[in-house]
């Protein structure tokens, strides 16, 4: 299985990605992680990464389409995953050559997303400079840009699940266990 988990920042991307992850047994990857990984290294590509993330701009495609490839390279990731956060742009989704089991959506009201942040940022002792008010504003509406039609890209091909992000947890994993192909 080759899931991908898409949504505004906020949604829940990460804990039900992992959720799912555990119940079905393949490792989860985020490639928000991955990018936050790369921005430490002291190098131009960590650098590079590091300006895009604070400034709440998005990778270009074809950095995001070659890490992103590098790290499905691995054994880990060869009988299925979890992918949290890729593909970001319509161009990505046409040029991703991997083949999708489902693409999960978990739709998230902007005000509620803002609120699950700012709630978020109040209770972690760790602050992400990518999570600035002003930076998750910009990544709001680069979803809705860029973001968006990746949606109908993976509707028209049949892959796309929507789900209600606005439940509980245990609601939101429920309604993915219950439309994902297993």
């Amino acid at each position: 299985m080759k899931i991908i988990v898409i949504g505004i920042q906020g949604s829940g991307k990460s804990t039900q990605g992992k959720l799912l992850s555990q119940k079905l047994r393949i490792p989860y990857l985020s490639s928000g992680h991955i990018f936050r990984e790369l921005s430490k290294e002291q190098n131009k590509i960590g650098r590079y990464i590091k300006e895009h993330l604070h400034a709440g701009m998005l990778i270009p495609d074809i950095e995001v389409l070659k890490i992103v490839h590098e790290y499905l390279q691995k054994p880990l990731y060869k009988k299925g995953y979890v992918l949290d956060g890729f593909p970001r742009t319509l161009r990505q989704a046409e040029r991703f050559d991997e083949e999708i089991t489902d693409v999960v959506y978990l739709k998230v009201s902007d005000r509620e997303a803002l609120w699950r942040l700012s709630y978020r940022e109040e209770s972690k002792e760790e602050f992400r400079e990518d999570e600035t008010l002003a930076a998750v504003r910009h990544r709001i509406e680069l979803f809705h840009k860029f973001t968006e039609p990746v949606l109908a890209y993976y509707h028209k091909k049949r892959l796309l699940i929507e789900v209600d992000g606005e439940q509980s947890i245990k609601n939101i994993h429920s309604d993915i266990l219950k439309k994902v192909r297993i």
